[in-house]
């Protein structure tokens, strides 16, 4: 799989690609990664300038256009290809929406920043994507969230494929309480049945904790639950 990243600062991924999860899928050539700087394609070429003000005025800079399409033109398709935008006003991005974008050849991520780009972009992209609720100062922190997520549905990534099929989200249930060692600190106890070697209780024990945990902390996702939970009577 290939990621290309459209930003200003190319230079902001290269810690975070270097170490844990990435970093390492990176060394194993689980997937790539190309960095292009929309600076290299202004049509400013003294000043290298790929924001204006906006039209109709208002508060801060808006990314231009040209720079952007400019960019996109430069980038070799690979097999099943998706171009995607930042956006306060995008899909918000999921678990699910990781796995399905997992499934693609190449990923190409549009990092805007300031107040955003000039609405003409959005012809040149096939989706809009929402990382959350909330303002950053601009795309790349998605990017890499994005792609995190992205790959640790790839073969190879995770060192223990099945963690997947038990982390949060996964069937809309956060995950149940972990513990390790000391069974005892200040007081605190590891729960017996976690001690027991029954296997069987131990998994109905993790079932009911991740059932209590999800409708005290997400009722959002409790409701969905409680959907899925009818259906599979």
């Amino acid at each position: 799989m290939r990621f290309d990243l459209l930003t200003i600062f190319p230079g902001y991924f290269a810690t975070p690609l270097s170490y844990g999860v990435l970093g390492k899928a990176i060394e194993k050539d689980l997937f790539r990664v190309g960095l292009h700087n929309l600076r290299d394609h202004s049509p400013d070429r003294r000043h290298q300038k790929v924001d204006d003000r906006p039209f109709g005025g208002g508060f801060g800079m808006v990314f231009m256009v040209e720079p952007i399409h400019r960019a996109l033109q430069t980038i070799a398709r690979e097999g099943k290809s998706r171009t995607i935008l930042f956006s306060a006003s995008g899909t918000p991005f999921t678990q699910q929406r990781s796995k399905e974008l997992a499934l693609y050849d190449q990923l190409i991520l549009i990092c805007p920043r300031y107040e955003g780009v000039d609405e003409r972009v959005k012809g040149y992209i096939d989706e809009e994507l929402c990382i959350g609720d909330y303002v950053l100062t601009g795309g790349e922190p998605a990017a890499l969230i994005v792609m995190e997520a992205v790959c640790r549905h790839i073969p190879g990534v995770l060192g223990k494929e099945g963690s997947l099929q038990e982390e949060s989200f996964e069937t809309n249930l956060l995950d149940y309480p972990q513990y390790t060692q000391p069974r005892e600190y200040l007081g605190a106890e590891v729960p017996e049945v976690l001690l027991s070697g029954d296997h069987e209780k131990i998994r109905l024990w993790r079932r009911e904790q991740s059932l209590l945990k999800t409708r005290r902390v997400r009722p959002d996702l409790w409701t969905e639950t409680l959907s899925d939970l009818e259906d599979e009577t």
